[in-house]
């Protein structure tokens, strides 16, 4: 596979659910994780990120999908760029409140840096926090 397939096959893997064990074939040891938003401050790596993902999916969150908008590959950088949107509704059991039957359809955007094998050594993740939290009726 390329960088970009690879990039590609791990978005959806990572974002249908399928925790670690869906992508860590994608993923480079010891990939790091960052986000400035305020619930993944202490997700440092892949691994912890696409576990909190899943965690979603089978708790609060259960049904949740993402619908992608666009997809760049940059050579310069080795970096796979995708622009999506989460779609939730907190119905199932867990999260900071009861369940609240609200839903949100929060804009987002991954950049993955790929290393020399085509792996992923790098996910930051650009997410607007706060506006997804609210509609969800978290805060």
């Amino acid at each position: 596979m390329s960088a970009m397939q690879n990039a590609e096959a791990f978005f959806h893997a990572c974002e249908g659910l399928e925790g670690w064990e869906g992508c860590k074939a994608y993923v480079a040891d010891n990939a790091s994780f960052e986000a400035q938003s305020e619930p993944l401050v202490d997700i440092d790596t892949v691994e912890g990120y696409c576990e909190w993902m899943a965690g979603l999916g089978k708790g609060p969150l259960e049904g949740c999908s993402y619908n992608i908008h666009s997809s760049a590959w940059d050579d310069g950088s080795r970096s796979a760029i995708f622009f999506a949107t989460f779609n939730g509704q907190h119905v199932g059991e867990g999260g900071p409140v009861p369940p609240t039957g609200q839903a949100t359809a929060s804009h987002y955007v991954y950049v993955l840096q790929m290393d020399d094998s085509d792996k992923v050594a790098r996910l930051t993740k650009v997410w607007n926090a706060p506006w997804a939290l609210s509609e969800l009726g978290w805060t």
